[in-house]
């Protein structure tokens, strides 16, 4: 299997690490902290022992005298964080925790002690253009996705994709007790793969789902927190046109978007290349963000007579604007928005990304492909420092 060395860097301070299975959290942990105290909370007699003697885990903590604690899985035991607060506490502390888990939806649900600030939190998140060294296409990305495990073997990436859904419903879902009923779930998540990338209309999802609209709302929020999807909200900088309010919501891969729609062994079609392609670029910015902690806000801009923008990164003074079109031939009209927010002083730069082969030049406005954007989004070229 091929491996990938990833961009993160270990904080300095102790930290939780959420992110969807199978994205390398437990993998980069390894290799990220080799020397780490390890409590592996898949670990069934590990888990047995740590419920019949709750006081072995603090006294193990005392007898270290300083490095790091890994506690993978932290959802499935969450009374040991006070355990790592009192240790975090005690003067003369040098432990630091990295407290690895799919989500927080179970340590808030619970009511756990999330530390009162004492840690730091991090999103992992699947692979980038960068951390697979570009050597898979664009198709192939939209196609079957950035998972490592995909990635790892292409040539299972179908079965794979498939098996990851249904575990993820088993595991996540199912067995946490996240929501009462399984099969309303996963027609709501059909529904919900057809939206992804548009603004989302409750009403409608629920009529589709065949799921009352509070359901619907609750079954959003648990995509959310178990990061598997991210509400886009709308920029609104009270500009003198009236702007969409709504916000987008877009799963976290562009392959388990087609495995939800059961598309996975079917050929890209026109109608969906455009929003996958969306869903690509948007995990790249997150990446980036999340990676190089470098803070900002990201939206989409659209006004009600359908002038849009895709995505709209904002910090301080700078607001950057980026047009996605999977086209092959970039037209001016595509820019035409990004062009008139640039004149306007409400955009500091833009970029155009398209799925055609040759870097363009549209006015004030750069438009790179698609592999281009990842080559110079990954060397810094793009946000701002």
């Amino acid at each position: 299997m091929a491996m990938f060395t990833r961009a993160a860097t270990v904080p300095r301070a102790s930290f939780f690490l959420f992110g969807p299975r199978g994205t390398g959290k437990t993998t980069w942990l390894r290799h990220a902290l080799p020397a780490a105290e390890w409590f592996d909370l898949l670990d069934t007699d590990l888990v047995v022992r740590l419920q019949r003697d709750p006081a072995f885990f603090g006294r193990r903590l005392a007898a270290l005298r300083g490095g790091w604690v890994v506690l993978d899985e932290i959802q499935r035991l969450p009374a040991l964080l006070n355990d790592v607060q009192a240790a975090l506490t005690r003067p003369g502390g040098r432990l630091r925790f990295a407290l690895c888990g799919s989500s927080a939806r179970k340590l808030r649900r619970l009511d756990a002690n999330l530390l009162a600030g004492r840690a730091l939190r991090r999103d992992f998140l699947p692979l980038t253009g960068a951390e697979m060294n570009h050597a898979v296409g664009t198709e192939e990305l939209l196609r079957t996705g950035t998972l490592p495990l995909i990635r790892a073997e292409p040539e299972l990436a179908r079965e794979r994709l498939a098996a990851y859904v249904s575990t993820y419903l088993r595991e996540e879902v199912q067995q946490e007790a996240l929501v009462r009923r399984l099969d309303s779930f996963v027609r709501f998540l059909d529904v919900a793969a057809q939206v992804n990338g548009q603004i989302v209309n409750i009403a409608g999802v629920a009529r589709d789902a065949g799921v009352a609209r509070p359901t619907v709302q609750g079954y959003f929020q648990v995509l959310a927190d178990t990061l598997l999807g991210v509400w886009l909200p709308a920029w609104q900088r009270r500009a003198r046109v009236k702007e969409v309010a709504s916000p987008k919501f877009y799963f976290f891969d562009s392959g388990v978007v087609r495995a939800l729609r059961g598309r996975e062994r079917e050929p890209l079609d026109d109608l969906e290349r455009g929003f996958l392609l969306e869903t690509l670029v948007l995990h790249e910015l997150r990446a980036w963000q999340g990676i190089h902690d470098c803070g900002g806000r990201l939206a989409y801009w659209r006004t009600p007579a359908g002038a849009e923008v895709d995505f709209v990164w904002t910090r301080g003074a700078h607001a950057l604007g980026f047009e996605v079109k999977s086209a092959t031939a970039w037209r001016s009209e595509h820019s035409s928005v990004l062009r008139g927010l640039l004149s306007a002083g409400i955009l500091t730069r833009a970029f155009g990304v398209y799925g055609g082969r040759h870097e363009l030049r549209d006015g004030p406005v750069t438009v790179l492909p698609v592999e281009t954007f990842q080559r110079r989004l990954a060397e810094g070229e793009i946000f701002p420092g």
